[in-house]
């Protein structure tokens, strides 16, 4: 029986199928499958102003497979246009409101199936929270990676090239028409940013989690491939209907072991300890920090792409996409069967290696381990999160000073005055789930130092997130966080702080009882929002370590 007869069959039913008729649909349709395309079109965000293609070519392939396609809206949010202002506080939580709209839609309406067809950055893990918990056939389509920007015949990207370009500026690096032409030319057209960011990142682990077809992570988004993977999807979803195969048969605990090993392998961005932990949340399963550090010492980088790298992910495109990384990762990874019929090993197994340095073998690797290490210490009682990849060496063990700051923007009003000097740590608190609300990326302040030459002098850490194009020895998601009284909150300025990374280390130099005395001495956190969603979102969000989901 199918899940839209709810709404189609039966004589009690007339009113409904009346309503029916009037979007158009057929009698001959109305016995077929339902399936409903989220799309997260808007005319607002570059990664998905070209999906009105995508969704004709989604709809062909649902008519083709034996389907009826019905198209609804969800809203996204461009981490890039909502960085450093209060827009960033909306982003995070975006990812809880569009699971409940997919879950309201779909359910509301009886769909056999969706298609979720997503891009940036918490719009993939939001749809795959709600395909999760809907436990309905889907399949994710998402809308691609943008093309490299050109400058007399430099590749460009967004985050070097324009938000580290305003620390280049203002250390009088480059000059004002410089810095006008990168703007313009750094970002070309349609697409998700061009390196390995969290929309990047979370496409390419759909495609591990194998919730996605085969190549759907990497296919450009001006490409005649991203329309076919369209398609295809469109047409695979109503066998999957047919078939009931839910994302609870294809995802497990050893499909998101796959996940974490694709992530890892690749150097993806530290927002997928969130993103991941969230998912699993939906199903059941519990995904302890420790899993993900496990996972990252036995895994090694294989792939450098920006931001810590040289390469665009138009190159691991070309250098044959995530079934390239599989076939290199394939000793470790779990058989499992994937939304395309294939299994892991079969899609590793006809993929082809084009380029040796994009995608290396494992026992030639970039680092030894994995792109993220999770620390802690008196500071992180609970965890905290770094890219470890895109961190020199020479600083992954630091020491330093102490410069505190209750917000993003206090920090960047200090670092754009120059007062950031090498030596310092700077401390970003008040920023977590509940504290900030929506724990904002910091991508606007690391940006600003790396542009000014201090990626390799000045640490960062806070209980907000950063993006996943932040390169240095930034430690996010410290857990707890300062609004819950976390020892984050007790650190003063001039404290010395230790980070050792490759020790798993993160220490405020104070003794114990220092510290107690400190903890008894903070002051209880005032909501920022009193009203309307944000506030709803910080009475009921949980911790970084739990995947920041919400409580009920």
């Amino acid at each position: 029986m199918l899940r839209s007869e709810r709404v189609k069959k039966g004589l009690e039913k007339v009113g409904s199928r009346s309503l029916l008729y009037a979007t158009g649909l057929t009698k001959s349709e109305m016995d077929k499958p339902f399936i409903g395309i989220a799309s997260s079109f808007t005319d607002l965000i570059p990664g998905h102003t070209h999906m009105r293609m995508l969704e004709r070519s989604i709809e062909h392939g649902v008519y083709a497979g034996g389907g009826a396609a019905f198209v609804f809206g969800i809203p996204g949010i461009c981490d890039g246009i909502a960085m450093g202002h209060i827009g960033m506080h909306c982003s995070l939580p975006s990812r809880e409101l569009i699971a409940d709209m997919v879950e309201m839609v779909a359910t509301a309406h009886a769909l056999d199936g969706l298609i979720l067809l997503t891009n940036c950055d918490k719009i993939t893990p939001g749809m795959m929270m709600a395909a999760c918990r809907l436990d309905i056939p889907a399949i994710v389509v998402t809308g691609g990676p943008m093309l490299s920007g050109r400058s007399k015949m430099r590749r460009l990207s967004l985050v070097k090239d324009t938000f580290e370009a305003v620390g280049r500026f203002r250390a009088g690096e480059i000059a004002k028409e410089e810095l006008d032409e990168l703007e313009c030319a750094a970002c070309p057209g349609p697409g998700s940013c061009q390196g390995l960011y969290t929309a990047n990142t979370m496409s390419c682990l759909s495609e591990a989690f194998g919730i996605a077809m085969p190549g759907g992570a990497t296919a450009l988004a001006v490409s005649a491939k991203r329309e076919r993977i369209a398609y295809e999807s469109g047409e695979r979803i109503v066998e999957l209907v047919k078939k009931n195969i839910t994302p609870g048969k294809i995802m497990n605990m050893k499909s998101f072991e796959n996940a974490m090993r694709v992530d890892m392998a690749l150097g993806g961005s530290t927002n997928t300890v969130l993103h991941l932990t969230a998912i699993a949340h939906e199903l059941g399963i519990r995904l302890p920090l420790e899993m993900f550090d496990r996972i990252s010492r036995d895994t090694p980088h294989i792939s450098d792409i920006l931001p810590g790298g040289k390469y665009f992910m138009e190159d691991l495109e070309f250098a044959g996409g995530i079934p390239a990384v599989l076939k290199r990762l394939k000793p470790k990874l779990n058989n499992l069967q994937t939304v395309s019929g294939k299994t892991i090993y079969q899609i590793a197994d006809s993929a082809r290696i084009d380029d040796e340095e994009v995608i290396r073998p494992l026992n030639r690797p970039y680092h030894k381990e994995g792109g993220i290490a999770v620390l802690s210490g008196n500071i992180a009682p609970d965890g905290a999160v770094v890219k470890q990849t895109a961190v020199h060496e020479k600083i992954k063990h630091f020491t330093g000073k102490a410069k505190c700051f209750n917000s993003e923007e206090e920090a960047m009003k200090a670092i754009m005055a120059r007062k950031i000097k090498a030596g310092d740590c700077v401390v970003i608190r008040y920023e977590g789930p509940r504290g900030g609300p929506g724990m904002r990326e910091m991508l606007s302040p690391t940006a600003a130092i790396v542009g000014m030459g201090l990626a390799d002098k000045v640490a960062l850490i806070t209980d907000g997130r950063f993006s996943g194009g932040t390169q240095g020895p930034c430690i996010g998601h410290i857990s707890p966080e300062a609004a819950e009284g976390g020892p984050i909150a007790a650190i003063k300025n001039g404290d010395t702080i230790e980070i050792d990374i490759n020790k798993r280390k993160l220490e405020l130099k104070v003794s114990k009882a220092e510290l107690r005395g400190r903890m008894r001495s903070i002051k209880a956190h005032r909501p920022k929002f009193t009203t309307g969603y944000l506030a709803r979102y910080a009475k009921l969000v949980t911790s970084a370590g739990t995947g920041a989901v919400m409580k009920g």
